[in-house]
């Protein structure tokens, strides 16, 4: 599936090929939660680094987060205009690139069920739904992206 985004203010455009396109997991770690400026969660896609394709490359900056002092090699691209942050790439996997599911500007399926991780980090005043569909990590899940997009037969190939 094609993906394209953008940024609130529309300075960087960017368009990707996704094969596990269900924003289906919550992260509520401090990076998430004080980066995306939320009461809670990013949410992540997983795209195909090699087709992305950008417009405003200009207005784009990179931020590698501290994490336990030692700086991350993971890249998280905003937008140095407006401050949205729109994915997130890691050397240490090339081939993957991480869009923001908020950045998406094609609609997106809705998810079978609600993945909620890294809840060790997650401030108490935050509340996180606990229906049927919802699974909690306290940390990282037992599948990743694709994994859980295959066993739930979501896998676009």
């Amino acid at each position: 599936m094609q993906l394209t985004g953008s940024c609130h203010c529309k300075a960087v455009e960017f368009r990707l090929e996704s094969k596990t396109p269900y924003p289906y997991m919550r992260c509520y770690c401090s990076i998430c939660r004080k980066i995306g400026g939320s009461a809670g969660f990013a949410i992540n896609l997983m795209g195909d680094a090699a087709s992305l394709k950008t417009s405003g490359e200009q207005s784009k900056l990179v931020y590698n987060a501290l994490i336990d002092g030692t700086r991350s090699p993971a890249e998280r691209h905003f937008c140095k205009v407006c401050g949205t942050h729109l994915w997130v790439w890691d050397p240490r996997w090339p081939g993957l690139l991480h869009p923001h599911a908020g950045v998406i500007d094609t609609p997106l399926p809705r998810p079978p069920e609600t993945v909620h991780i890294m809840l060790e980090y997650k401030p108490d005043w935050i509340g996180v739904p606990e229906g049927p569909n919802d699974i909690h990590f306290g940390k990282y899940p037992d599948l990743s992206i694709e994994e859980w997009h295959k066993s739930k037969g979501l896998y676009e190939t």
